[in-house]
C-alpha cells in the first residue's frame, strides 16, 4: 500500500474507534484531559495558545481552554483559508461569538486580531510514541507548524482521547512532529 493508502486506511479505524465512546466517556475524559494537563504542564503560562473547537468526535478541550486563560493565557483558535494553505489563528476568548468555518469548524470573527501562536493544541485521529500524529488528511497543521518553526520556537501539544495511542503513525517528509502528546491519561513530551 501506498503512504496515502495506509494512511486513508488508519483514519478509518481510528475515527471508528473514537465514534464508539459514549457520552460519559466523553464527558469523564474532558475532564480527566485538563487533570493531565495540570500534571505535567506541557505549555509554560502565560503564553498565547492555539486551541481548536471540537468537531465531530473529538475531545471536548474547552475545559482546558478556560483553564489556560484563567492562568493568563491568550488564546486562539485556527482559521482554514483555503486548500494547500497554512492556518491562520484569530483571538478568542471564551464567551466570544463564533461564526460557521469549514468542515464543520468553529471560528473568530474575520475582525478578530490575528495572533501567532507559541503553543498549539493539535487534533488528531491518532499519534505514536514517536511523536508522529495523524489527522484528517488536510496538511493543515503540518503546513503551519512548518511555518512558524522556520520564524520561532512554538511547541505542538496533540489533544485525543488516549485510546488514539498507537504503535505507529505512517507519516512522510511533509508531516511535522508533535513536542507532547496529551489525553486523558497522560501528559508525554517526544525527545
Amino acid at each position: 500500500m501506498t503512504l496515502i493508502e495506509t494512511k486513508r486506511a488508519l483514519r478509518a479505524t481510528m475515527l471508528a474507534r473514537r465514534q464508539a465512546l459514549g457520552e460519559n466517556e466523553r464527558r469523564a475524559a474532558a475532564e480527566a484531559l485538563l487533570e493531565s494537563f495540570r500534571l505535567e504542564h506541557p505549555i509554560g503560562v502565560p503564553a498565547t495558545v492555539s486551541g481548536f473547537w471540537p468537531i465531530k468526535d473529538e475531545i471536548d478541550i474547552r475545559p482546558l481552554m478556560a483553564h489556560l486563560h484563567g492562568e493568563g493565557c491568550r488564546l486562539a483558535l485556527p482559521v482554514v483559508q483555503g486548500r494547500g494553505q497554512r492556518l491562520s489563528f484569530r483571538a478568542w476568548s471564551p464567551g466570544d461569538p463564533l461564526e460557521a468555518g469549514v468542515f464543520g469548524t468553529l471560528q473568530p470573527s474575520a475582525g478578530s486580531e490575528a495572533l501567532e501562536p507559541d503553543a498549539l493544541l493539535v487534533p488528531l485521529l491518532a499519534c505514536d510514541a514517536e511523536g508522529w500524529r495523524l489527522g484528517y488528511g488536510g496538511g493543515f497543521y503540518d503546513r503551519s507548524l512548518e511555518d512558524l518553526r522556520k520564524r520561532r520556537k512554538v511547541t505542538a501539544v496533540g489533544v485525543g482521547f488516549d485510546l488514539q495511542l498507537v504503535a505507529d503513525v505512517p507519516h512522510g517528509a511533509d508531516d511535522q512532529r508533535l513536542d507532547w502528546l496529551l489525553t486523558d491519561r497522560r501528559a508525554c513530551a517526544f525527545v
